[in-house]
């Protein structure tokens, strides 16, 4: 007959364990949103133009949520066109990203014999360095005067210079998958990194090429690990401001985060930001549902 006292332990010891991550969970994510919840569904005083939270969900107003919505399609839609415009820049960024991040992972996780530590350590090094940093370089870059035009021109050759800071969308998107490109790259790597050499070594003794090996072995072992670094790269994405603001400033490329801060420095429109905050948050659901999804289907396959 089983002992009770032992049956006991594992039921109190799990949550036990977990009570650190929900703390944490609850006081960073769950706290703040209903924060952002109570200002949106809040009032703004008349006088001093500042958000006044209301957190009893009972008295909760919908004036300003449906402001928003009723100001993104429409005649008075001038919120739609950032918010098509962050569709668009975040699937061409996440596309750039996955065609630089793929070789050089599989690169580093499937062809490099010796040094790889010293590649890896490369490869993390941008994490070191703040995104601000990265972007201003990326400025000194673009400038009329900076090392693309030059190249553009052959150092003065002709006279064809870009004004690349001047509201290019190319510009934009090219900064967006420069700042969050390595946050893509770690992901695939441990991605493949994880496939076992056997299966690619049995692909290669049946007579497959290299290219075939690829694709019919590596390609869709490492589709769970694509899907998972696409989703964790393009949420970021999805509420960055600061890319747009340095690389152009011009509202013709602003993105829905530009909306957001806009909202949160203009005097009685912070309610607005929230309503930008809370559609974010609906829309990347879906994908982080999916990378839910994809993680679990790739534990129980490896299992």
């Amino acid at each position: 007959m089983a002992d009770p006292s032992r049956t006991r332990r594992p039921r109190a010891l799990w949550p036990l364990l977990a009570a650190p991550g929900t703390i944490w969970l609850l006081a960073l994510l769950v706290v703040p949103m209903y924060v952002v919840l109570a200002i949106l569904f809040g009032q703004i005083d008349p006088v001093l133009r500042r958000p006044v939270p209301v957190w009893n969900p009972v008295e909760w107003n919908l004036i300003q949520f449906r402001f928003v919505l009723e100001h993104i399609v429409g005649e008075q839609g001038y919120f739609g066109p950032a918010l098509v415009r962050t569709a668009v820049y975040v699937g061409v960024a996440s596309v750039l990203c996955l065609l630089i991040a793929y070789p050089v992972a599989y690169f580093t996780a499937r062809v490099v014999t010796r040094g790889r530590g010293l590649l890896l350590a490369a490869l993390i090094a941008p994490f070191w360095i703040s995104y601000m940093m990265r972007m201003l370089a990326w400025i000194n870059l673009l400038q009329n005067d900076g090392l693309v035009n030059r190249l553009i021109t052959l150092n003065g050759l002709w006279d064809t210079r870009v004004d690349w800071l001047s509201g290019h969308a190319t510009t934009v998107v090219l900064g967006l998958a420069y700042g969050y490109v390595p946050y893509m790259i770690l992901p695939l790597y441990a991605g493949l990194d994880r496939i076992p050499t056997s299966m690619l070594e049995a692909a290669r003794d049946l007579g497959a090429t290299r290219f075939q090996t690829w694709r019919r072995v590596t390609w869709p072992m490492s589709r769970v690990a694509v899907i998972a670094s696409v989703i964790l790269t393009c949420l970021p994405m999805l509420g960055d401001y600061f890319t747009a603001d340095l690389l152009s400033g011009s509202p013709d490329t602003s993105m829905v985060g530009n909306l957001i801060n806009t909202s949160v420095l203009t005097p009685g429109q912070t309610g607005q930001a929230a309503a930008f905050v809370l559609l974010v948050l609906l829309v990347s659901l879906f994908p982080m549902w999916i990378y839910v999804r994809v993680t679990r289907e790739g534990e129980e396959t490896r299992t």
